[in-house]
Parts: structure tokens; sequence; C-alpha cells
């Protein structure tokens, strides 16, 4: 039976796109254990961790009518099974695909979680770091970065717990114990595992639906965030999955390429869809961002690339870049200096020219 349904599935490549009328759609939400889950439209699903288990990132799920295609997987392969063990409360279909938005831990590193059988989909950058053509991506400064701080996190908080006299605040403190415990033990598994079916700028699926077949176009417009970010467009249901090329937010950048990631964002904004779903943060439902986040880049690699002109170095440049300009759009912003892992990628990508 498991051959036979696999079989539907691939004939859904084949499928000619059905057009149908468009209902009204009530949105769901589903809560698991450890995740919840938003239907953005039907059997469009954007999923972000509840706090019980440390995900890191959002995942998107797509529920067909024989199958369940899979938009990223979490932070560790622990934070991946129970995505895997989650998506039962919204479909009992099996999982046939997962796609990666981009090489980066939090959103690649619970590849190896996925049973044998499903196919994993993404760039042919993101194959290429994930099985380790370019640089081993668990010695990288962007992984390190982010995991070698975590060993300190959680001392911190024990000695915390240790010390909070209020019984209310210290469960408080000792559940975010718990849960950055469970990731900091649970690092040591990742063992990263590459995509074996790449694109280079376009492919699209079509997955069998109740109503005829969704077709999901994976789109790469450009370095940007990464060397290999996939956009994963759905141009029926009018959705996009933006993975880190496009948050809230601002985004990291120590991997990106900031001179060529505004032209990127002009092919994101070109899709027509009128709701986004970041790699981190809420569904969105506005192109502004967009256009401010294009005009946040432009910025900082012209003040960034000034102060490499004069030779400063870039810690110091990290220091002194003002973008304060752009505080209404971005608050996180609340004076001079930015993230010094940006400014020294720029001044790296600077001086290869």
């Amino acid at each position: 039976m498991k051959n036979q349904v696999r079989k539907k599935s691939l004939l859904a490549l084949f499928l000619p796109l059905l057009i149908f009328p468009i209902s009204v759609f009530a949105q769901t939400i589903v809560e698991s254990d450890t995740h919840r889950f938003e239907e953005v439209a039907e059997g469009v699903w954007h999923v972000s961790g509840n706090g019980s288990v440390h995900t890191m990132s959002n995942a998107m799920v797509l529920v067909g009518e024989f199958d369940t295609l899979v938009v990223d997987s979490h932070v560790t392969p622990a934070a991946a099974r129970a995505l895997l063990d989650s998506i039962p409360a919204i479909t009992d279909k099996p999982v046939r695909y997962l796609v990666n938005s981009h090489y980066h831990f939090d959103h690649a590193h619970g590849n190896q979680s996925f049973p044998q059988g499903v196919e994993i989909i993404g760039h042919e950058f993101t194959r290429a770091k994930l099985n380790g053509e370019i640089g081993n991506v668990l010695e990288e400064r962007t992984f390190r970065s982010f995991s070698d701080p975590v060993p300190g996190l959680v001392a911190n908080l024990e000695e915390r717990v240790a010390s909070e006299s209020n019984p209310e605040r210290r469960a408080e403190l000792q559940e975010q114990l718990r849960v950055q415990t469970d990731y900091m033990n649970a690092i040591p598994e990742v063992n990263p595992t590459p995509p074996n079916i790449t694109l280079a700028e376009k492919m699209t699926l079509f997955q069998v639906v109740e109503r005829g077949s969704r077709e999901i176009q994976l789109l790469h417009f450009g370095r940007a965030h990464t060397g290999g970010d996939v956009v994963v467009f759905l141009p029926q249901e009018r959705v996009a999955f933006t993975g880190d090329m496009m948050l809230p937010g601002l985004a990291y950048m120590g991997d990106g390429h900031v001179d060529e990631w505004p032209a990127a964002l002009e092919g994101l904004k070109n899709l027509n869809f009128d709701a986004w779903l970041p790699g981190h943060g809420p569904v969105m439902r506005s192109k502004d961002p967009i256009t401010n986040f294009q005009e946040y880049l432009r910025d900082l690699w012209v003040k960034a690339e000034g102060m490499h002109s004069r030779t400063i170095g870039w810690e110091e440049a990290a220091q002194q870049i003002d973008m304060t300009n752009h505080a209404d759009n971005f608050p996180q912003i609340r004076g001079p200096g930015v993230d010094p892992r940006a400014v020294r990628r720029i001044f790296e990508l600077l001086d290869d020219r």
C-alpha cells in the first residue's frame, strides 16, 4: 500500500494545473504539545514552536490528498522529531518531501530526523554546504556564534533558579532551564544532511489536493541571506514562505550578500501573494517591510563601504555605523552600531573585490 501511495504522489508532478473558485477560508489554529499550527489557506499551515522545545525557526506544512510536504526542519534532530510527532494533529497523510529554504543550522539541522524515503529538496548551494563541499557548517562562525554560548546560558539559568525566591518566577526559570538544557544536549547529535534533489533557479511541483492540484514553486532569486535561498511560492493560495531571506525585522547578515540582497528581494516583491510566512516571526500581510529592508540593506552597504575605504577595522566600524535613520521601520535600532558579524561579512566581500 505504501508503494501505491507513493506512486500516486509522484504522478502529481505531471498533473495539469486545475483552476477552481477559491471559497471563503476560515482560519484554523491547532496546538500540539510542542507546536502551533496556523492554517493560512486550505491545507497550508504556518508552524511555530510553543516554547516547550527549542525549535528556533518556523516551518510550513502543505497537506495534500495523499502526502505532506514540509518546509524547514528546525534547529536539531530532536526539534525535528517533535515536529514530525506533531504533524498528526493536522493530518494523517505521510510526509514525502522536505524543502530547505537555506542551509543555516536553525532551518536544516533537523534534516536527519526525516525518515528514509522522504525526498529532501534544496538549492545547489545548500547541498554543497551541508555535504561539506564548501566548508564545515559545524565549525563555521555562524553556527558557533549561536551555539557556543548555550552552555553559558544554561549555567546562568542554573544560578538564577538557585537564587530565585518567588515560586512563580522560579518555575518559569526552571522551565527555561529545562528547554535550554535539552537544546544543549541535542546539539552534539547533529549530522548535517544535505538535499538529495537540487535546483538552481526554479523547480515546480504539483501536489494532489481535494479539488485538483496545488502548484508549488521553489524559486531562487539570487544570493541574499545565503548563497542559496529558496522561496516557496503558492500562486493559487497567494502565499509565500520566505525563510530568512525576508523577516519582519532585521535578518542575520553574517553569511549574506548585502549588495545583491535587495535585487533578490525585488524578485520576491514581484510575486503575487497576500501573505508571506517568514523563517522567524508571525504571518505577514504587507509588502511594505520588503521595501523597508531593501532600503536598509542599500544604506548599510554604502556606509560600511565608506568605512572600509578609509581602512577602519570592521569591529570599530560596527560600533560607529549609524542606522538610526531606519529606526521608524526597525524599532530594535536604539542608537549607532550594527551587528559586527554583518560588518565583518561586508568587509570580506569588499576585500574579495
